[in-house]
Formats: C-alpha cells, structure tokens, sequence
C-alpha cells in the first residue's frame, strides 16, 4: 500500500458565476425594495430561533416572523400520516415517508392576507409552501450534524413538539425523505442558497448561481466531501492513514459517496464555501449526471455507493444481511434493493470475512441461537451457521440482497453497493454494547424473513468469490471484471494502469465511480479538457455527460482503480 499522496479530505470546486459570500447582513441586502414576503425554508433540525433573530436585527423596519416549526398538523396526527402499520411497533425500522411536506401542514395556521407594512418573513421546513413568496431562500444544515444533533438529544423532528424526544428512527426514515423531496421540487425557484454550519455567519450562494455551479458539476468528473462515522466496532485505519475523526474514538464508517447524504463544496477555497448535497445536483440534471437510461430506472436517485468499513484494529462487524427486493419494496418502501459488495482494501490470509451460510447448516437452529443471543445474551459461534474466507487483500465478495455477511476485525473493506443503505438487518451483534452500556439491537425477525438460504455452501465460492477476467486494456494498461451476478443491476471492474499509461473510458451514457485502490495517484482527463487528480483510497463520480475521458498513472507505482457502473436497468 502506497499512501504518499495526500488524501484530500475537503475537495472543493469554484462556483461557476457569483461568488460565496459570508454573513446575514450580506444576504439580506440581496433583497428586492419591493419584497414583502421572504420564505426561508429547510430542515426542521436547524436553529430557526437563531435564524429568526438573525433576520430581525438586519432588516430595517417592522418585521412579522413566522415559525412554520408551529404550523404542522397535531402531533397524533403527523405520527398517524407518517406512520406504516406493518412497521408501527418497530423500535428501529420504519418504512420510506411518501407523500409532500404540505400534506402535514395545518392550513388554518398559516398567515392570510396582505402584509401591512415591513416584511414578513417565513422560516422553518415549509416556509416556501406559504401563499407565493417574493422570495424563497434554502438555510441548508449537512445530514450529518442532523444525525449528530439527534444523537445528542438537541435535535427536533419535522414538526414535532418541543417536548418530544427526537429520534434517529423519524429522522431517517420520514424526516429526510419528506425534506429531499420538498428541496428539491423547490431547486428552480431558490434565490438564495444558505449554509448554516456556522449559523452566526452563515456561507451563501446565490440561486442562479448555484444553479449553474450544479450544471457544471453534472458535466464533469467531482469529488463529494467524505466523513467518518464512529461506532461500537469501529477501527483506526481512517484516523492514521487518512486523518479522519483525529480527536474521536474511531474511524468506522467512512462516507465517500452515500448519495443521500454526500455533499458537493462550492467554493474558492474550502474554508469559506457552501455545501450543496450531491442530490441536489443530480436532481437538478439527472440525465447528464446518470444518463437517460438510468433516470428513467432510478429516477433522481443516485443508485451506487462507496464506503469503507475500517476495523483495523477495531471488532468484528456484525454478522448481517439485506432485505430482498419484494420486502425492501413492500415493508420498506425503498424501490430496489441493496446488493452490496466488499472489495479488500486492506486485510490478510489470516484475518475473516464472513460470507453465506454453512453447507447443511439448520436455519431453524440458527434463529433460535440468535433469538436467545438477543434476549437473553447468550452468545454462540457464529461460524457454526456462516461461512468464512479469508480476507485477501484485493479480493471482491459478492454480496446479494439475502446475504448473510459481516467483515472481520482488522481489514479495511470499501463497499461497493446500491445505495439503500438505512436497511442492514443484524442476525448477530457479538453480544455488543453500546455507548449507554446497552445491548445493541439486533433485527432478527426481519434477518431471517430475508435470509436466502440458496447462498449456501459451495455455490457461495463459486459464485460470489470470482476471479478477476480481462475485458480491455492497451499500452501499459488493462481492465477486468472482477465481480457481476445476473441478479445485480451492477458490475465492479478495475483498471491497473502503470505508471505514465493512459487507459481509455467512455462512459456510454451511464455514469462512472472510480476509487484508487493502490499506487498513489491518477490524473483523469476528459474531451472537455477537464482535469482531476485522485489520489489513493479517494473517490470520484464520473457524470454520464462526461462521455469519453481517460485515466493516466502517476507517481512512481503502478495504480489500481475499482470502477462501478449500472449494467442492467
């Protein structure tokens, strides 16, 4: 492994036209002399009241603030509207929020009428759906301080009551999914695109050129900012080798690319820039980031992810699997699945992975091994029921919905998987304890009702550990597949290019996600005359739009670059 260029934490891109600017005073001069209705939409889990504040000690005159956090349906009521019956009673699980935003807004809440004198000025999730603004600004929050708020008992759900806890469960599952799709049906008319990571002094971009700036960006090859996550099992690989999460415990869950909650930095350097969510971009122009085919599959959903599970130095994961196409789309309400794969970035002979069950292992006595692990704490042996592997530096596994799976401690595996990731349903959590000195959950109704008990055996090393094949290459350059299943919409292949070799891409319509594996770096380049450097174990999008483009080595060691793309719609 070479890691002698630097991993870049924060890539960032210019705005297109305008410029990032800083501060309250300097977004309110934007306004019209004329405006007398100003809506200041987006997430429920942003410091309206600081917002509020913000906005009356800028703006000259009478100022009528109206909190849209007030003006949602009762809090019985919100719950039933986003509530699935099937799922009612699950402590972590709740199926896809369908539906508007405006669906649980209480009309007779809302202001009628003229404004006298001065301005009105709306705020909080909804505030844009109220009567027809002068003007509409997004105050944007990244996903993950949302995450983290939540987490720390500070955060509030869409429209809930001061009172009531928040939790994860709402956030992910209705909150999210409810504010993405009210983002982005508003992204054509936002005047002011607003980032609150410092809400005292806010960063902030304009709409048109905003709107330009994701143009752009659809048509060439860009970098989402990554972060890592901590948990229970989590490892030291990120924090050493990539300098993620220094003062954290552990670097677990690295977010290279999550569409759902991956953001895009605009602007002149990082520090002062706007985070724009990657899904904003793609559903700004969808066909140009995923191409025609695609959309016309997936809609505006990005439907590949990247990223890494460190357990370097860390624990096992848990033993797993996902739901399987019917359930995921009948319980879950997610439209596709979630085929997974594991590429081993770092591990050994010795160390596990943990893939497909046993060849005549009883699934009945399984589940009852995992019932009594779950309520009464009684751990087994988890190998008596799944198979293992040997965590081969290099090696792809194959993981289809129905999987039972898990990496082990001390390898690095970058997933290369469909993007619903929210649904990973535990068969075995080694009895671990969370940061309350609780048990942690485990789902083991839902892991047996999608265990597919066909990835089984033999079949599994047949089928989902394949061997690499050749399918191109030229000059100092080849590619091979190194993993497809007729069940997955989906193929992994890998470029091994030696240093100073150009191995020639196109994108054929359907978007690219390359990540440098081993070596140190490539540079792509693209018939636009676009330029990007990628360094090792970062990753990077390739817009359908991008067409033909080609990746040349640098540095002084050969580079192997993994590449997923959609092969089946």
């Amino acid at each position: 492994m070479s890691t002698s260029s630097p991993y870049d934490p924060l890539p960032y891109y210019p705005p297109v036209t305008g410029a990032v600017r800083l501060g309250w005073a300097s977004a309110l001069a934007t306004l019209p002399a004329d405006a007398r209705v100003l809506a200041i939409d987006g997430p429920a889990v942003l410091d309206w009241d600081h917002v509020a504040k913000a906005v009356v000690a800028a703006l000259p005159g009478p100022v009528d603030v109206v909190d849209l956090r007030t003006a949602g349906l009762s809090w019985a009521e919100v719950e039933r509207r986003t509530r699935t019956a099937t799922l009612a009673d699950d402590p972590d699980f709740e199926a896809l929020a369908s539906g508007s935003l405006a669906d649980l807004l209480d009309h007779a809440k809302l202001p009628t009428g003229p404004v006298a004198s001065g301005v009105r000025v709306l705020v909080g999730p909804g505030a844009a759906l109220v009567g027809d603004p002068d003007v509409v600004w997004w105050a944007d929050l990244p996903k993950r301080f949302a995450e983290a708020a939540v987490g720390a008992g500070t955060g509030r759900n869409l429209f809930a009551p001061a009172d009531v806890p928040a939790t994860t469960r709402r956030l992910f599952y209705v909150d999210w999914p409810l504010l993405d799709r009210h983002r982005d049906a508003l992204a054509d008319r936002f005047d002011l695109w607003l980032d609150t990571r410092e809400v005292e002094n806010p960063t902030w971009l304009d709409g048109p050129s905003l709107r330009a700036t994701c143009a752009a960006l659809a048509r060439r090859p860009h970098r989402t900012r990554p972060t890592f996550n901590t948990t229970p099992w989590g490892g030291q690989w990120g924090r050493r080798s990539l300098g993620h999460n220094p003062d954290a415990e552990n670097s677990a869950l690295g977010y290279e690319l999550i569409a759902p909650e991956s953001g895009v930095l605009v602007g002149e350097t990082p520090d002062v820039g706007v985070e724009v969510p990657f899904q904003l971009v793609v559903a700004l122009a969808p066909v140009e980031v995923l191409g025609q085919d695609v959309h016309e599959r997936f809609g505006t959903s990005f439907p590949i992810r990247f990223d890494y599970l460190d357990t370097v130095d860390g624990g096992n994961l848990s033993v797993h699997c996902h739901p399987r196409s019917t359930y995921m789309r009948e319980v879950f309400g997610w439209p596709y699945t979630q085929h997974e794969t594991y590429y081993l970035m770092l591990g050994s002979e010795e160390n596990t992975v943990f893939l497909g069950l046993r060849d005549g292992a009883s699934v009945a006595e399984f589940q009852k091994a995992a019932r009594l692990a779950n309520t009464e704490a009684v751990g087994f042996d988890i190998g008596r029921f799944v198979q293992t592997f040997p965590a081969t530096p290099h090696q792809l596994f194959l993981i289809p919905a129905g999987t039972p799976h898990g990496s082990g401690r001390g390898n690095v595996v970058l997933e290369v998987s469909a993007t619903p990731y929210l649904y990973s349903l535990r068969f075995y959590d080694w009895l671990r304890r969370d940061s309350g000195d609780r048990q942690r959950p485990v789902h083991v109704d839902h892991a047996f009702r999608n265990l597919d008990p066909e990835r089984a055996g033999a079949a599994v090393s047949e089928r989902l550990v394949q061997q690499p094949r050749r399918v191109g290459g030229g000059e100092g350059w080849h590619e091979e597949l190194i993993g497809a299943l007729p069940e997955m919409f989906f193929e992994v292949l890998r470029l091994c290019v030696e240093p100073g070799a150009t191995a020639e891409q196109d994108t054929a319509g359907r978007f690219h996600v390359l990540n440098v594996v081993e070596g140190e770096r490539v540079i792509l380049l693209t018939e636009n005359g676009d330029e990007h450097q990628l360094g090792y174990a970062e990753t990077i999008v390739v817009p359908a739009a991008v067409g033909r483009y080609t990746v040349r080595g640098l540095g002084g060691r050969p580079a192997r670059v993994v590449k997923a793309n959609v092969t089946r719609t």
